[in-house]
């Protein structure tokens, strides 16, 4: 099953890629592994998950699962926007998740499970990757969460 049909049996449609809000670019390839720029929890054009992860913030630790998934939905649609296709991914490699932590809360694991789950759904095998989990003071526009991909492409 291509990985698009396995997106929409999932109720995914992936979102035109979004362009970069600094001076970097989304994506970027050396050799066979392709380095995707931190992608955040937007949908619509809107971040949808601001503020501080645990007790002391607003978002949750299941809302910010979402948007970590929401972070990898976004990293896809920067790879198809590089590769023409899903198809061409071997492996997603790495997974790099920071959490806008509130002081205390440590379960930066679980929130990147969100991604990781959501990877490994679309992608089977090929979507196990080794991870990054890190707590945060601050994200860029007070994001709750910022996920950055390495992925392997097909030689």
């Amino acid at each position: 099953m291509s990985i698009d049909n396995k997106l929409q049996e999932l109720g995914i449609t992936l979102p035109e890629a979004a362009a970069p809000a600094g001076a970097y670019v989304p994506t970027v390839a050396t050799g066979d592994l392709i380095f995707v720029s931190g992608q955040l929890p937007i949908k619509d054009g809107k971040i949808t998950y601001t503020d501080k992860v645990g007790d002391n913030g607003s978002v949750t630790t299941e809302q910010a699962q979402e948007a970590a998934k929401l972070c990898a939905i976004n990293g896809l649609a920067a790879l198809k926007a590089h590769l023409g296709t899903l198809d061409n991914i071997k492996q997603i490699v790495r997974i790099e998740v920071y959490v806008n932590s509130s002081q205390g809360f440590t379960d930066q694991a679980l929130v990147a499970n969100g991604a990781s789950n959501f990877l490994k759904e679309v992608f089977g095998d090929a979507g196990l990757h080794t991870r990054l989990a890190l707590g945060l003071a601050e994200l860029p526009l007070n994001a709750a969460v910022e996920l950055g991909m390495i992925v392997e492409k097909q030689s």
